[in-house]
């Protein structure tokens, strides 16, 4: 029987040198745990725009249908700003989650206990927080029809599409329930119901399919009320699921009552391929930011997390991941930090391999 197999795209900016260390954590799993990975490594983005002139080459495309996961750095910088929209490194990314049709995108906000005070929130507002966004991820505004922008008499028009179907909103509220089964048995739909047609057929396809998790409690919640209640009271919510735009901002604002996008993973899944395994890629939040990149400063753990979230969902490895997730606590509760860690109290910060040797010898310590 073959190893499971990875296609790792770095990305721009950080996300080569933060992928490193997320290579080294592999490399680890396979060298003391006997869980050996099949990994290869391809362009995207920027990368991939100045080796081919296009943002995702389609042997790339190729490559990624049929492996059993893609673990993505970031993409863009400024390089590129003045592409043309169709060749933006971004485009990329779009690609990859709709021609492998990555409807549910998970993105999980939790709030480390070392980390409570880089929340701008109150640390007893945020401390345990443990939330998780179900975006969807291939419909909605982002690829509707018609798009575009128009003349229309004397002036320019912007229009953009807000469109969902019984089914693809079904499919994603699936996911979420499904992972509340695994949490606290709770969900929460957030939407605009009361002023566009889509959010009250949203509302009404989660609520059927609410019916076929009776030990999970529904909630529904306008998407402007769940900002607000976001930053009022966070722990309130277990899984939230939402649609494209809502669940775009949402998360971000999640996000951030962690304190640091450098920790923050997500996942995008897609349907079950032939061996059982969903399509599936994992990414950090945080972006490619140019500004540090190559001087080892970036944070790895969002990156490595990622990868934690690759063990669970896509590999079956729940007890592996929680070992990983496990070490990165115990080297923040040890005082560990990368430079968008440091507090007023000051210090030296860790490289980015050096935040990795830290996590290894963690891993090291908890065989």
């Amino acid at each position: 029987m073959s190893n499971p197999s990875i296609l790792i795209l770095p990305g721009d900016g950080i996300g080569p040198e933060v992928m490193d260390q997320v290579v080294r954590v592999i490399d680890w799993y396979g060298a003391k745990r006997d869980l050996a990975f099949e990994v290869s490594t391809d362009l995207v983005g920027g990368a991939a725009y100045d080796a081919h002139g296009v943002p995702l080459h389609d042997d790339t495309m190729a490559k990624a249908q049929e492996v059993d996961a893609v673990l993505l750095g970031a993409v863009g910088g400024p390089k590129y700003d003045d592409l043309d929209f169709s060749v933006k490194p971004e485009r990329g990314l779009l690609r990859l989650r709709k021609e492998m049709d990555l409807y549910s995108n998970l993105r999980p906000a939790q709030c480390f206990d070392a980390l409570a005070d880089f929340s701008s929130l109150k640390k007893d507002v945020v401390a345990g927080l443990d939330i998780m966004i179900v975006r969807e991820l291939t419909s909605g505004v982002y690829f509707g029809e018609p798009r575009g922008i128009i003349e229309e008499g004397n002036e320019r028009v912007g229009i953009n599409t807000q469109r969902y179907t019984e089914s693809e909103i079904e499919r994603a509220a699936r996911s979420a329930f499904e992972l509340a089964m695994r949490r606290n048995k709770k969900v929460c739909s957030m939407e605009k119901a009361n002023v566009m047609e889509s959010g009250i057929l949203w509302r009404e396809v989660v609520t059927k399919v609410g019916e076929d998790y009776p030990e999970v409690e529904l909630s529904h919640m306008y998407a402007d009320n769940g900002a607000m209640q976001l930053v009022r009271a966070p722990k309130q919510f277990d899984v939230i699921v939402t649609d494209n735009l809502f669940g775009d901002i949402l998360s971000d604002c999640a996000a951030m009552l962690t304190g640091s996008l450098g920790m923050l993973p997500s996942a995008s899944l897609g349907a079950p391929m032939a061996n059982g395994r969903p399509k599936a890629m994992y990414e950090p939040v945080h972006g490619s930011a140019p500004d540090i990149a190559g001087q080892g400063k970036a944070n790895p753990i969002a990156c490595m997390l990622s990868f934690a979230m690759a063990l669970r969902y896509s590999f079956d490895q729940g007890e592996e991941a929680a070992r990983l997730e496990g070490a990165i606590e115990k080297v923040l509760a040890d005082g560990a930090r990368t430079g968008d860690l440091m507090g007023p109290e000051g210090g030296t910060p860790l490289s980015t391999a050096e935040m990795g040797d830290a996590i290894l010898a963690a891993l090291d310590a908890s065989l």
